[in-house]
């Protein structure tokens, strides 16, 4: 059975996996705040770690990022949920930090070419998207989130050009440790 972690799981509670947040919700198996290090975890615990929605928010990014890769399994997998720095509603949030672009994880895989930033590094950058809202009021969404994600060199280019007067919501990676 895979040990799985959902690291700042507010309501979002799933079974089978080890809820964590910083208030005792119901549901919540582990209460800890993510700015305190370490985790009270193992090295090397967990096969997946989901961070949805919660590393906009901690106040030391990197450390939290080496945290999670020292929790993370060797092939283990982090899936982050992070604001787009175009969302409306990336700083509507007071306790957000920090938005993320296309390319912020990449500096976290250790063979980029800022890979001596860190004294750790992902083995690689599985898969990245730039999720945009999906609603009736905005059907121009549906077309322009498959068109940005067809490649990568799209997303830099949605990223750096007037394209991006169409926001999007969030981004989505995941990272191999």
């Amino acid at each position: 059975m895979k040990s799985q972690l959902n690291l700042g799981c507010g309501y979002d509670i799933r079974p089978a996996w080890v809820n964590l947040d910083v208030a005792a919700l119901p549901g919540v198996d582990v209460v800890h705040d993510l700015d305190v290090l370490p985790y009270p975890f193992q090295d090397e615990k967990f096969d997946i770690v989901l961070a949805r929605h919660v590393l906009e928010h901690v106040n030391d990014l990197i450390a939290t990022m080496r945290e999670i890769h020292r929790i993370l399994r060797p092939g283990g997998m982090l899936q982050a949920i992070v604001p787009h720095f175009t969302s409306k509603d990336a700083f509507s949030d007071p306790t957000h930090r920090r938005t993320f672009s296309v390319n912020s994880f990449a500096y976290f895989v250790g063979a980029s070419h800022r890979a001596y930033y860190f004294d750790f590094g992902f083995s690689k950058l599985a898969a990245r998207s730039i999720v945009f809202q999906k609603r009736i009021a905005y059907p121009w969404n549906y077309l322009l989130e498959r068109f940005v994600n067809s490649s990568h060199r799209l997303q830099n280019l949605y990223e750096g050009s007037p394209l991006r007067m169409f926001p999007a919501y969030e981004l989505e990676v995941r990272l191999i440790k």
